[in-house]
């Protein structure tokens, strides 16, 4: 796979910055974010087993709030933080990709669900990451997105002025969900819950609709 496939590979501070913060990123996200995560994958169905992706896994801190039953492929662009996931999986059947989630290595209609959490304002290019993952998704699946979002039209001078930075290290905070979604036509809001503060973050579900 080429550089022009593997978009992430056009920022290499963003790559060595998930390197240096992999040891401390579960000190600092971990408590705050807990109970949000567990709200977000509450809408993962636990009837039967199915196949799903985790794109951007990060440090697994979703793993231990998800079902044992499905089958789970947990993908990561930074092998620093897959090393950190890995042992949280060790009673759950997971393969672990290392990957770009704004270019999934993975067939169309592959996935049953697709857990978004906290990756989709990371990227460089969210449209592309979302649009990956309804590529791979299955018709009537559902994607598991939780993240930070600006409304449409606002403001929020501070958090555009550090974005500047922040892009480049860390993560987007400019990211208006709505303008993200328009690139996925085929997805459609099946909830949409305020979740930290004030509502910047925010619990989504999406539904691919069936063809």
């Amino acid at each position: 796979m080429t550089m022009h496939e593997q978009p992430y590979r056009q920022n290499p501070l963003l790559r060595l910055s998930y390197s240096l913060i992999a040891p401390l990123y579960d000190a600092v996200i971990e408590r705050p974010m807990r109970r949000a995560r567990q709200r977000s994958l509450g809408a993962l169905p636990i009837d039967e087993c199915k196949r799903v992706l985790i794109s951007g896994v990060g440090t697994g801190l979703d793993l231990p709030w998800l079902p044992a039953k499905h089958h789970y492929t947990a993908l990561d662009f930074n092998p620093a933080m897959l090393a950190r996931a890995r042992p949280r999986s060790e009673k759950m059947v997971v393969q672990f990709v290392l990957g770009d989630s704004m270019a999934l290595p993975f067939p169309d209609e592959h996935f049953d669900h697709v857990i978004l959490h906290l990756i989709v304002a990371v990227v460089p290019e969210p449209q592309r990451c979302l649009g990956e993952a309804a590529r791979v998704l299955k018709p009537g699946g559902t994607i598991i997105l939780f993240d930070k979002f600006l409304q449409p039209q606002q403001r929020a001078p501070l958090r555009r002025l550090f974005n500047a930075i922040t892009r480049r290290i860390a993560t987007r905070m400019d990211v208006v969900f709505e303008e993200v979604l328009r690139s996925a036509p085929g997805l459609e809001v099946v909830s949409d819950t305020p979740m930290l503060g004030n509502g910047w973050f925010r619990a989504i579900l999406l539904r691919k609709t069936a063809e």
